[in-house]
């Protein structure tokens, strides 16, 4: 029975392609699940085990707890046994809100507030000066100091910014003789029925006394101010009834510039706390602000050309429109012409355009629905007049499209610092707490480790400081030292993502538990996969079952336990090919991961390397951590950009050459890195961006629709003689609209029914049993095969069916071609991985007639892909180039460098610490510069 606890017993599983499989994996080990993409790997880690671990937690909770849980379905298999609780750290859950950063999701940004909050030394927002407490006698000798026979209240702030109906309060407030209230700003009668509520918040201020300033009346006063004090813990409002009002503090205030700050507690550091936010952005540390690059993206252009693209101001290119009059009337009072490029306006007339005529009425002659007119109009400006559209929009559609003529720009009020002066003020060692978190991990850990307090400070931050050393030391050791606090979630790569949740996993500290990981070496470099590996072995110690779905060969040497799922992939995968040590795999003839890790097959490496026809040339790059750099990159080649992790590959690629390309060729509505230009354009018409994002976020958008092929097919069923004979066109064979589909699920041959607190239920529709179409539509048929049997083939069945019609076998043939022979025609593109999403796009640009003069950029397009789909993905790479194409890509995978034409590898190392090019060159050549990373692996590689 002992031995029986050492094993995730699993027995049964068939969850997607999975086999009726059996396999009992050891617990308490770090073990690696590996197969080619798309064999079932992800099924059995997350589908399966992670998945019942879930389930079985729920089911633990009550019945009224579940309902707002919402419940997971059983997987399906028949048991599993010795199943720990399951932790799954993928790289789907990353917390895309803009409010949320790396100090925030690791938690260490909470200790910090907790540390300035408690051992911050204040100062003065405006002077810079220290800031200590205020007496009784001091608050009593400013409010004298106001103009004689002013009106002031007294009021006690009881209340502040808390939920609830205060009924005690109030009535507390009654019984101690007090008349007035003052709640969210209004005045009430506490002889009044006051109703608040209850989940709102509220201010609160009792009105203790009421005054008029003159000499004499001090004695009164100082008893009063006591009274206020007393009442509300410290704090004192004077309300000077002209709508102003002073607050005093029995704690912080300036006694210079007579400025009282609130008490300091840690949520007056939250960015996501009216308390500390920055009034102006909110706490976003950024605004949205119309762009005028954007609003006229080619000022060669003149007006009558149509040089304003912004919506609403299309139409000023036709005769008659209102914003055309508008025009016609600016160009009569200011004497300028409609047809002059509009960059050749002298600033008057682009300050008029553009900021407006700063009140001054103009005569617009306009004849509209209702009648002809002179009307007096003052221009607002384009841009006053496009902000007053995009806020009183009530399209979502619209605020869309206007929000691509928009720009990020950092908050006037705190320059995208996100807080309150008051909070910004507020230092330990000499920073405040944005300082502090923009500072990069390593030097983060450098600060703490030399940071100098009082005694009286060390004695109460001690433990807060031991907590966030553990914490960012953690984050240190899963190679993340080049990322700041500060880094918003919504701009890393999935790879760092889930290493910052798995350094979060270590500082809690469990034991006991199956963690179960998702690729986590994705994004880093061969140099940092040592630190990973000891992470993931700790985790392991610390007495977890790590289970790890990889890829990468040195995690697979390090492993306890490889479990290899296959043979191949889709429905040819799904079961046991081999088990054990990387040695064992090695030995197993069947295993094509054991052939790879042996040496017996390998991605060869090119006999010549291609030779460039000419060159893109990216001058002065010094977008986020580059160093004004002029980087070559040549065309008609494969081009590995490579560098350690926080380098500046993608600053340099997909931030500055991708979008200046995208706007310059595809005429896209983006802002390019900063740079000072790119030479070398003319030789390109395109550029194409294939990521791993999905194909479509609906189960509607499948393989057969992003190719194009399904139009095809759609086609050759209206030439069919039954659909002649039935009078049925093309739009009969879509899913889509009305007409051929099932009415009863709308074409999606599933129809949901809502559970309450069991988790909803997908039933295939009764009507057309799953089938998508309704009973005449299927009658048709091509080749004895109907439009719904056609999508369930795969790539592979139709091949041979569609052998006689070029256009579809070229199509299905690319598909084929890039390894998705398993994919169903008709799979919904949520059951699609990323990796396969990716090739799915690289079938459909190989499907496409090639100019030569395309550019196509990939970043870590070996993400989710086995030794051999990363051969396959290789041999597409190079079909790319041999056509005159060129090809950039951002990679680490060694098997993918060694194949390219030439390398521009980053560095030296990440953050501030990179930036620039250390060695440009073919492999062979990057391989001899001994500063450059990349170059010291890649010698292996290339023996």
């Amino acid at each position: 029975m002992a031995e029986k606890n050492h094993f995730i017993r699993i027995r049964g599983a068939s969850e997607n392609n999975l086999k009726n499989l059996n396999i009992d994996i050891p617990r308490d080990k770090l073990v690696v699940l590996t197969g080619l993409s798309g064999s079932g790997k992800s099924s059995l880690a997350f589908d399966t085990i992670y998945a019942e671990g879930q389930r079985r937690y729920m089911e633990s909770l009550s019945s009224y707890a579940r309902q707002f849980l919402g419940q997971m379905e059983k997987p399906k298999v028949e048991s599993i046994e010795g199943l720990p609780p399951a932790i799954s750290i993928d790289q789907k859950s990353t917390n895309r809100n803009p409010r949320s950063t790396v100090g925030t999701v690791t938690e260490i940004y909470d200790y910090f507030r907790l540390l300035y909050a408690r051992v911050g030394i204040p100062h003065c927002p405006n002077c810079g000066r220290e800031i200590s407490r205020q007496t009784v006698d001091q608050m009593v000798g400013q409010i004298m100091e106001l103009p004689e026979k002013s009106r002031i209240q007294l009021l006690a702030p009881v209340v502040r910014g808390r939920k609830g109906r205060h009924e005690k309060v109030l009535e507390q407030a009654r019984k101690s003789g007090y008349v007035r209230v003052v709640i969210d700003g209004n005045q009430y009668d506490l002889s009044e029925d006051i109703a608040l509520d209850k989940n709102l918040k509220h201010n609160i201020e009792i009105v203790v006394d009421r005054l008029i300033v003159r000499p004499g009346i001090e004695k009164r006063l100082t008893d009063s101010v006591e009274n206020v004090l007393k009442l509300s813990g410290g704090l004192l409002v004077v309300d000077t009834m002209d709508g102003h009002t002073r607050n005093f503090s029995e704690s912080f205030s300036c006694p210079y510039c007579g400025i009282s700050v609130d008490e300091i507690e840690p949520r007056s550091f939250s960015f996501n706390n009216p308390f500390g936010a920055c009034p102006e952005c909110s706490g976003l540390g950024y605004r949205m602000e119309f762009a005028e690059s954007l609003m006229i993206p080619d000022p060669s252009r003149s007006i009558d050309e149509g040089a304003f693209a912004v919506p609403g101001w299309q139409s000023s290119t036709q005769k008659g429109s209102f914003t055309r009059c508008m025009l016609e009337a600016l160009s009569e009072e200011y004497h300028f012409s409609l047809s002059t490029p509009f960059k050749d306006y002298p600033k008057k007339i682009h300050d008029i355009l553009i900021y407006g005529t700063k009140g001054h009425s103009v005569k617009v002659h306009y004849k509209g629905q209702r009648g002809e007119g002179v009307y007096d109009v003052a221009f607002e400006g384009l841009i006053k007049n496009v902000e007053r559209r995009y806020r009183e929009t009530a399209s979502e559609s619209s605020r869309q499209e206007y929000e691509n003529f928009m720009n990020i720009s950092p908050c006037p009020a705190c320059h995208g610092q996100r807080l309150k002066p008051s909070s910004l003020a507020v230092t330990v060692a000499d920073k405040n707490i944005y300082e502090v978190t923009n500072l990069s991990i390593e030097s983060l850990l450098k600060f703490l480790d030399d940071i100098r307090l009082s005694d009286h400070q060390m004695l109460i931050g001690r433990q807060i400081l031991k907590e966030i050393r553990n914490r960012v030391s953690f984050l240190h050791e899963v190679g993340l030292d080049y990322l700041t606090l500060a880094r918003a979630t919504g701009s890393l790569s999935g790879g760092e993502a889930q290493r910052i949740r798995l350094a979060t996993q270590i500082g809690s500290g469990l034991v006991g538990v199956a963690y179960i990981l998702d690729e986590p070496s994705i994004g880093l470099h061969q140099r940092d996969n040592g630190k990973l590996l000891g992470t993931l072995m700790h985790l392991r110690d610390l007495g977890n079952s790590v289970i790890v779905v990889e890829h990468d060969e040195e995690t697979m040497r390090a492993a306890d336990c490889v479990v290899d799922i296959g043979p191949g992939a889709g429905s040819h995968g799904g079961e046991l090919v081999a088990m054990g040590t990387a040695e064992d795999i090695m030995k197993c003839p069947e295993s094509i991961t054991g052939q790879y890790l042996s040496g017996k097959r390998k991605i060869p490496v090119p006999d010549v390397r291609r030779k460039p026809k000419e060159w893109l040339i990216v001058r002065g790059a010094e977008e986020h951590n580059l160093k004004n750099i002029d980087v070559k990159f040549p065309l008609g080649v494969m081009t590995c950009v490579t560098g350690v992790s926080g380098s500046g590959k993608s600053s340099l690629v997909n931030e500055i050459l991708y979008k200046h390309l995208q706007r310059e060729l595809n005429h896209a509505l983006v802002i390019p890195g900063k740079h000072s230009g790119i030479e070398g354009m003319e030789h390109l018409d395109k550029v194409i961006n294939i990521d791993q994002s999905p194909i479509g976020r609906t189960p509607r958008s499948n393989p057969a629709t992003y190719t194009g092929v399904f139009d095809m097919i759609r086609d050759l069923f209206a030439a069919t003689p039954d659909a002649k004979a039935r009078g049925y066109k093309k739009g009969r064979f879509s899913f889509n609209v009305k007409g051929g589909r099932c009415e009863a699920c709308s074409g999606d041959g599933i129809v949901k029914i809502e559970m309450h607190f069991l988790p909803d239920v997908y039933v295939p529709c009764e009507v057309c049993g799953g089938k998508r179409y309704n009973r005449e539509t299927l009658e048709v048929r091509y080749k004895g095969k109907n439009i719904f049997e056609i999508l369930d083939m795969t790539v592979e069945e139709a091949l041979p069916f569609f052998e006689k019609v070029p256009s579809i076998y070229r199509k299905i043939r690319t598909l084929y071609d890039v390894g998705l022979s398993y994919v169903k025609l008709g799979q919904p593109s949520t059951e699609l991985s990323g990796g396969e999403a990716q090739r799915i796009k690289l079938a459909a640009e190989l499907s496409k007639r090639s100019t030569g003069r395309t550019c196509y950029i990939l970043d870590e397009p070996t993400t989710g892909l086995h030794f051999e789909d990363v051969h396959k993905l290789v041999d597409i790479l190079q079909r790319f180039t041999e056509d005159g194409n060129t090809v950039i890509v951002i990679e680490h995978n060694l098997d993918v460098i060694k194949t390219a034409d030439y390398i521009i590898d980053m560095g030296p190392e990440g953050g501030d610490k990179g930036g620039t090019v250390i060695a440009s060159g073919t492999p062979e050549e990057v391989a001899k510069v001994p500063e450059s990373y990349t170059g010291q692996y890649l010698r292996e590689y290339l023996k």
